[in-house]
């Protein structure tokens, strides 16, 4: 599973000149050079971890002059981190620092968190996006980001979907290596190029029951074959740097896994960055249990490969004297730091330390028209029309009665959702905000928040409800808080909050026709009025453009394009839950039966409500034929003929699923192997080519051997993994 990062090596001179700075170096210096830390010289202004002001900036100024210091993060702006950079170059070797943050779907500008870009299922947006999100940050003095988050997600409870491309492997890997190409750019020594670190390596989004932290128990052929791929897309893109997981992983954490970060990071993938351990990761293996104290914790993580300590101190702490005592080889140390200052050598810091820290950029490069324009039509892009009985929508121009209702209607706070980083300085466009600038007489518009996020408001309802019956229509927004998803934000329930579902059921009673607009950093389990509303959109976290995303999405001036990177269940108790599950020997019949012997929930059926990769336009499309090669013996095109069927130019995603029939190992029920979108007139057709060959079908065993084995392999071309499509069959030779 080799997979050698794009950038190339190091020229010889530039090798020489790290070796010779090795060379030179007290072991406290290399230690200070593989330490990490929050920056208080430059702090955000509200804590993004805990406890991070534990030390102030006249404190670390000076740690920084004594060497002790080999990078920031989490900090922001160009005067402080000029400073920060000229104690650097007072220290002894003048090592400058690099500076490095949590910029996961925007600086200043937000961009709809990262589960809703990838409801677009667009590589060139997500490169587009994390291009202009580099841009910002690398203006706001930034060499390096701790994103993407590549975990594939297959349980909606874990709070962390928010951060990544949803549960296929597929998307995961095609959107890991765009986003990996936005952040860093055609040359990662330019001013605007931000070093991309994908994380957290591996296994991170199969936490036992969604639980955040919690522990994960993979087979290593699972591991391979689900969760490490986005991590090898991402570095064959040539991402510079990679994170460690928080997690136990098959019985040992992360950060002290040595067949993990070791055996297969470095000799299975061959990647040759930096690996940093989450925050104070390494501490936490006391509490993990798999070390005695914070010397035990720092020799372990070391020895097991993980380059950079965030946050604990543990390496500044401990390392001089493992190394005197023998514990820790000094060559060990040495191939850390030689990475790290690789790193700084890449980003171009050494012959450039005041690289991205220009006060002109960062009063012209942040907040631009372009970017704003840029988060509008990628809002747009992620919206999902999950239903729309009726064609509810668009709405019609005679709708004279709007009734907006729900707590995130007129509620800017809650735009952004997790990881939003500097976005709280700017201001963000809510839909209430966006429709009364729109609508004019005599269309009239009232808005209720009818509850809180949590909580009831009194008097919420009955205000709502009087609200309701004098509209045409109602939009319903509601969903989670942007504090419900993310880290740290497990639940154990996928549904609407109570108070909020009350409002929902109050105002469906009205008979008014309802538009439900979701606010969510996962997929929900919907019930009730909500569930049965005749139209419904997932708008996820869509960040500052959030209204006029939605806006142009209701009134019609912008299809909804969007399609799910996650499945709906039914009910939570599903999860975890993906479409590309294994089958059972006992599948469950077409049609339900009321006794068992079958695999199946008693409440539930074996499929999700909303099925990976459905949405809805405001026109229709058919597909009208499929051709295949016979035989898959190299690559070949499989061809789909796709007509638009509705009255309205539209866009379609045609999605290509596979299932070898035979195997070795069981292979998943279907699988994502291609995808792409059309764009059409009215009556339109047009036929789209769609490659695939035998690599596809490769099978990964938990050794990490790839192989093809021959057989019949199942092609469907469809509009959701759970449609019956266009049905092909090919044979793998």
């Amino acid at each position: 599973m080799s997979m050698l990062p794009a950038w190339p090596a190091l020229a010889r001179e530039a090798q020489d000149r790290i070796d010779d700075l090795i060379g030179r170096m007290t072991i406290e210096e290399k230690a200070g050079q593989l330490s990490c830390f929050s920056d208080t010289i430059r702090p955000l202004g509200r804590p993004t971890n805990p406890g991070e002001a534990a030390r102030d900036a006249a404190a670390m100024l000076m740690a920084i002059r004594a060497g002790q210091i080999g990078m920031l993060f989490n900090g922001h702006g160009v005067a402080g981190a000029r400073k920060a950079q000229r104690a650097a170059l007072q220290s002894r070797l003048g090592i400058p620092l690099v500076f490095a943050a949590d910029v996961i779907h925007g600086y200043e500008t937000i961009f709809p968190i990262p589960l809703g870009e990838a409801a677009a299922f667009d590589a060139a947006l997500s490169e587009r996006i994390a291009r202009a999100v580099a841009s910002e940050a690398t203006a706001g003095g930034l060499h390096w980001t701790f994103a993407p988050m590549v975990d594939v997600a297959r349980d909606q409870r874990w709070g962390r979907v928010a951060e990544g491309a949803g549960e296929d492997v597929h998307l995961g890997c095609v959107l890991a290596a765009a986003r990996v190409r936005g952040f860093q750019g055609n040359d990662l020594s330019a001013d605007d190029a931000l070093c991309a670190t994908p994380k957290h390596f591996a296994g991170y989004g199969a936490v036992g029951g969604g639980m955040e932290y919690g522990a994960v128990d993979v087979s290593p052929a699972t591991l391979r074959a689900v969760h490490v791929p986005p991590f090898a897309a991402a570095f064959a893109a040539g991402a510079g740097a990679v994170m460690a997981s928080f997690t136990d992983v098959n019985g040992i954490p992360a950060t002290a896994n040595r067949p993990l970060l070791t055996g297969l990071l470095r000799d299975e993938l061959a990647f040759r960055g930096p690996c940093v351990s989450d925050y104070q990761a390494d501490l936490e293996l006391i509490a993990h249990g798999a070390a005695s104290d914070e010397a035990d914790a720092a020799r372990r993580a070391i020895l097991a490969g993980t380059d950079v300590s965030m946050q604990s101190g543990l390496y500044n702490a401990h390392l001089p004297a493992l190394v005197a005592a023998g514990r820790v080889p000094m060559a060990r140390v040495d191939e850390a730091v030689r990475r790290v200052l690789g790193l700084k050598m890449r980003l171009g810091l050494f012959d450039r330390p005041f690289r991205s820290l220009d006060r002109a950029a960062e009063r012209t490069r942040i907040g631009t028209l372009a970017t704003r324009a840029l988060a509008r039509e990628a809002a747009t892009r992620a919206v999902v029309l999950l239903r729309n009985d009726g064609d509810l929508l668009p709405l019609s121009s005679a709708t004279k009665r709007i009734a907006l209702i729900g707590p995130f209607g007129d509620d800017p706070a809650q735009l952004d959702g997790p990881w939003s980083f500097a976005g709280y300085r700017r201001t963000g466009i809510d839909l209430a905000t966006t429709l009364r600038g729109r609508i004019t007489a005599p269309t009239r518009l009232i808005v209720e928040p009818g509850s809180g996020i949590e909580a009831p408001i009194p008097g919420g309802i009955e205000r709502a409800v009087a609200a309701a019956r004098g509209a045409d229509i109602v939009l319903l927004a509601i969903g989670e808080g942007g504090d419900m998803s993310g880290e740290a934000n497990s639940r154990t329930s996928i549904t609407i909050p109570v108070a909020q579902q009350a409002l929902a059921d109050a105002v469906a009673a009205t008979d008014r026709p309802i538009v439900v607009l979701l606010r969510h950093g996962r997929a929900l389990a919907l019930q009730g009025a909500v569930a049965a509303a005749p139209a419904i959109l997932a708008t996820w976290f869509l960040g500052c453009e959030t209204g006029p995303a939605l806006a142009d999405i209701l009134f019609g001036d912008v299809e909804p394009t969007g399609r799910l990177p996650v499945s709906f269940p039914f009910a939570t108790g599903q999860e975890p839950w993906s479409y590309d599950r294994l089958p059972t020997g006992r599948p469950p019949p077409a049609e339900p039966q009321p006794q068992g012997g079958t695999g199946r929930w008693r409440d539930a059926p074996d499929a999700a409500c909303y099925a990976f990769g459905h949405g809805l336009g405001y026109t229709r499309f058919a597909l009208e034929t499929v051709t295949a090669p016979p035989v898959l013996a190299d690559a070949s095109d499989v061809v789909v003929t796709v007509r638009n069927i509705g009255a309205r130019r539209g866009t379609h995603l045609v999605q290509l699923y596979v299932r070898q029939r035979v195997a070795s190992l069981a292979r998943p029920v279907r699988q994502l192997k291609r995808f792409a979108h059309v764009t059409l007139d009215a009556g339109e057709s047009r036929a789209v080519a769609l490659p695939l060959g035998p690599a596809d079908l490769a099978i990964v065993d938990g050794r990490g051997t790839r192989r093809i084995e021959p057989g019949d392999v199942d092609i469907w071309i469809a509009s959701s993994s759970a449609d019956p499509g266009l049905h092909a069959v090919t044979r793998l030779v």
